[in-house]
C-alpha cells in the first residue's frame, strides 16, 4: 500500500506539473510534438528468495507525446507521455546442472514523465532529464527450457526454489518509477532526434507476495537504451 500511495502521489504531482510551471516567472511556450521511439532493454526480476540471473534482453518501442510549456531561465520544462511495447522477463544462471531457463514477459508500458532540458531549443544540441511514474500492463509470456530438466536437476537448485517455473504471471498490472538522461539534436525543419538511457525500478511484484506465497518480492528492474524521433504539430512561443 505504501508503494501504491507513492505512485499515486507521483502521478498527481506530474499531472499538475504544467500548472506549477506556469506559476513561475519565465518565457511562455506551447509546443506539442509527437513521434516514435525504439530501443533495447536489459531486465532482471528482483526475487526474494534470490534467484541468480543474467540480464534478459528484449526490444521496446512505441509512441511519444511531448508538450513543452515554458522556458525558465536556461531550462525548458515539458511533460511527456509514451505508450510502448516492451519485452521484459528473466534469464536464470543455473550452476548446479546443464539446465537453462528464461522467460519473456510482454507488456504495454505507459510512462508519465516530467522533462527538463538545457541547451539549444530550435537548432543545436540539448541535454535533458526525464523522471516520473510508469504503469505496466501484462500482455503475454513464454518460456524456454533446455538441458535435462529431471527431478534430480531440479532438486539441486539453489535455495530449492523451483515454483517460478510453473507460476503464471499473477499480477497483470504493475507500477514503478522510471528516469533517465538523454541528448537531443534539434532542427528547424527535420524535427527532433534523441538518444537516451533510462532505468525502471518496479514497485510492485509479478507474483503474489502474501505470507503463504513463495516470493516476498518479484519486481522488474530494467536498463533501457533508446532513440526517438519527434516532430512539432503545434508551436507557439
Amino acid at each position: 500500500m505504501k508503494r501504491l500511495a507513492l505512485l499515486l502521489f507521483l502521478i498527481f504531482s506530474f499531472s499538475h506539473f504544467p500548472n506549477s510551471v506556469f506559476a513561475q516567472v519565465g518565457e511562455y511556450r506551447s509546443v506539442l510534438a509527437i513521434g516514435v521511439n525504439g530501443g533495447y532493454g536489459l531486465n532482471r526480476v528482483s526475487f526474494d528468495p534470490t534467484i541468480k540471473q543474467a540480464y534478459h534482453g528484449g526490444m521496446t518501442g512505441g509512441l511519444t507525446l511531448r508538450y513543452t510549456c515554458e522556458k525558465y531561465f536556461a531550462m525548458y520544462c515539458a511533460v511527456q507521455a509514451e505508450v510502448n511495447f516492451a519485452q521484459l522477463g528473466w534469464k536464470e544462471i543455473i550452476e548446479t546442472s546443464a539446465d537453462t531457463y528464461s522467460r519473456t514477459v510482454n507488456y504495454m508500458q505507459v510512462p508519465l514523465l516530467a522533462r527538463l532540458g538545457f541547451g539549444k531549443e530550435e537548432k543545436g544540441v540539448m541535454g535533458y532529464l526525464v523522471l516520473g511514474p510508469q504503469l505496466d500492463f501484462y500482455l503475454s509470456d513464454h518460456d524456454k527450457r533446455g538441458g535435462e530438466w529431471s527431478a534430480s536437476t531440479l532438486s539441486q537448485r539453489p535455495n530449492h526454489v523451483v515454483e517460478q517455473y510453473d507460476l503464471p504471471i499473477q499480477h497483470k498490472f504493475e507500477y514503478g518509477i522510471t528516469g533517465g538522461l538523454g541528448l537531443e539534436v534539434n532542427t528547424r525543419r527535420a524535427g527532433h532526434f534523441m538518444i537516451e538511457g533510462r532505468y525502471y525500478f518496479g514497485l510492485s511484484n509479478i507474483f503474489y507476495d502474501g505470507k503463504a506465497d513463495t516470493f516476498g518480492r518479484s519486481a522488474n528492474g530494467t536498463i533501457v537504451a533508446k532513440v526517438s524521433y519527434l516532430f512539432d504539430v503545434f508551436k507557439k512561443n
